[in-house]
């Protein structure tokens, strides 16, 4: 069945440590990561919403939810991707991030595309 592939978009990650912006003995870890976003779909489809679970070596979570990334909501055609770089604090030195984007594509069909889960660690600290 072709229509399965209709409304499908993949999402990958990549992270950096920022050691100038963090602060170890305030317990705060700033990290940056860089999302690709790919409407591998057979459908154009837009970005509307993001959300976020970010949670930290404590299993302390984070729910961020909000319109767009960056303040874009980009609308993706078929083998189009988008790139953004955002960052996070957690007040541990090891954390994840995972969540979803809520997706509408040109014939009104909302969707989620998953964000698959990625870590988050300060360099040396995970072997």
């Amino acid at each position: 069945m072709a229509s399965d592939k209709k409304y499908e978009v993949s999402v990958s990650a990549a992270t950096q440590y920022l050691a100038d912006q963090s602060d170890d003995a305030a317990e705060r870890y700033v990290f940056a990561y860089t999302i690709t976003i790919r409407n591998t779909g057979s459908v154009a489809a837009q970005l509307i919403s993001r959300h976020w679970i970010i949670t930290d070596a404590r299993n302390q979570v984070q729910e961020v939810r909000g319109l767009g990334v960056v303040g874009a909501q980009p609308l993706l055609k078929p083998g189009e991707s988008f790139e953004y770089t955002s960052g996070t604090a957690i007040p541990t030195s090891v954390g994840t991030m995972r969540g979803s984007y809520q997706m509408v594509a040109e014939d009104g069909t909302q969707f989620d595309a998953p964000i698959p889960e990625f870590t988050l660690a300060v360099p040396r600290v995970l072997h």
